[in-house]
């Protein structure tokens, strides 16, 4: 086992990764951008290094430097957490070649599924249903137009590598659809460095559930259930739970086995979450796969009572899983809510000064953060402050749980979306299970 991880993340990530190497008794090393030096995960870390500026690419994205720091501090693997390098196989190319482990797949498998367009083409060689559509770049707008004629309106035009929303937009009628490629194509050049687009039938009130899936490297290959992610905002989720409501037995089962079927495929290894729409008919269809931990990775932590971080270092250690399918069980449900500081209205980022946190206490919540009072959110990274989770015996529970717990959360000096996530908990949509990704239009921007 390793004795030391370099973790090249910040905020309740980095503190998350810790706290599963503080209890295997492997020693970490952070990394920190002028803008973050007070923050909570320098503190906690065994070792912490300055990587650069407050910008990400003056930081949190210098591969050079943070390899540089992993070799000189010892360090013998890195763990990406979510988001910056996480899913770069650049990064994870650079790593192998300086003889650090990279906790995560292989360079190849973050490569080819990090394109849109190279991911649904894998998956309809080996039968995995994806949304109707191209598997091939546009050339122009003429073609997707052309394209979008033939399967119908409305279509989802999308950047093959985009993420977090951007570069993808719905379009009703051709007029629609061709004033939005220029600008999702000159967005998605400019975010990702690739302005290839394509479009695939827009699949109406659909729910996002995604598998989580792990393997290790001889193949042994499981999934832990799955999570819903249907509310959300800016195309960004901002609640998830586990199990989803829509779900029976039988779809559920059929989900897990196209998602082991996708994963050994492409030779996969380590956690790696397989993302589906689901419509009104129960019918899936792969959206995309995620190469690492999510952030909502928590909701199947409580679940199922296995520490996710965890089992991503075993199997980077080259260790076998200790896990077969029948070994996975599933133990009330959780649900998680992500705290953002942000207006809860127009969802426009709210940096500051935190004046005071009062965090809701009991057994059934569990907390991961990424400031303490007196922090400061600054402009240059996501939002996300911190989510909050909890757990019931049942869905019922958990939400009185989680709206108890939203009651007594105190944030003061900045903005946060506490009001509309109570807003959200509160709905009788939402109790109801009525959860496709247009709640909030539907529910609360509409009203």
């Amino acid at each position: 086992m390793f004795k030391k991880i370099l973790i090249a993340n910040r905020g309740e990530i980095a503190l998350r990764i810790m706290r599963t190497c503080k209890l295997m008794g492997i020693n970490t090393v952070a990394i920190y951008s002028e803008a973050d030096k007070d923050s909570p995960h320098v503190k906690k870390a065994d070792q912490a290094f300055l990587v650069g500026g407050a910008r990400v690419n003056e930081s949190y994205l210098n591969i050079d430097k943070i390899i540089e720091i992993a070799k000189e501090t010892g360090s013998e693997a890195v763990h990406p957490g979510y988001g910056l390098l996480s899913e770069n196989p650049v990064f994870a190319k650079k790593c192998e070649e300086a003889g650090i482990t990279f906790i995560g797949p292989s360079p190849e498998v973050i490569s080819r599924m990090g394109s849109k367009i190279e991911s649904r083409k894998a998956m309809e060689e080996v039968g995995v249903p994806v949304v109707p559509g191209i598997t091939y770049p546009l050339s122009n707008a003429d073609e997707a137009v052309k394209i979008a004629s033939s399967m119908g309106y409305p279509v989802m035009l999308k950047a093959s590598a985009g993420g977090g929303g951007i570069g993808m937009q719905i379009a009703h009628d051709s007029e629609e659809l061709q004033k939005a490629f220029a600008g999702n194509q000159k967005r998605a050049t400019d975010f990702f460095g690739d302005g290839a687009m394509y479009v695939e039938k827009y699949i109406e009130n659909p729910r996002h559930v995604e598998i989580q899936i792990f393997a290790d490297k001889s193949g042994n290959t499981i999934y832990l259930w799955e999570r819903e992610c249907s509310i959300q905002r800016r195309h960004q989720k901002v609640v998830e739970e586990a199990p989803s409501v829509i779900l029976d037995e039988e779809t559920r089962s059929k989900m897990g086995a196209a998602a082991i079927k996708a994963a050994k495929s492409i030779g996969y290894s380590n956690a790696g979450t397989i993302e589906f729409l689901v419509d009104s008919n129960k019918n899936f269809y792969f959206l995309e796969m995620n190469t690492r931990l999510q952030v909502e990775h928590p909701v199947t932590e409580e679940i199922t009572g296995i520490d996710l971080v965890e089992q991503q270092i075993r199997i980077a250690a080259d260790e076998v899983l200790k896990y077969t399918q029948s070994d996975i069980k599933r133990d009330g449900h959780s649900i998680e809510v992500r705290i953002y500081a942000e207006d809860p209205k127009t969802f426009f980022p709210s940096p500051g000064k935190i004046t005071k946190l009062s965090l809701p206490k009991g057994s059934e919540v569990r907390h991961e953060l990424a400031i303490e009072e007196q922090s400061v959110v600054t402009p240059f990274y996501d939002p996300m402050i911190g989510k909050l989770i909890v757990k019931g015996k049942n869905r019922e529970e958990a939400i009185i749980h989680l709206k108890n717990a939203l009651s007594e959360y105190e944030i003061e000096g900045i903005k946060t979306n506490i009001p509309m996530l109570r807003e959200v908990i509160s709905h009788q949509a939402f109790k109801d299970g009525d959860t496709t990704t247009n709640f909030v239009s539907k529910y609360l921007q509409n009203k």
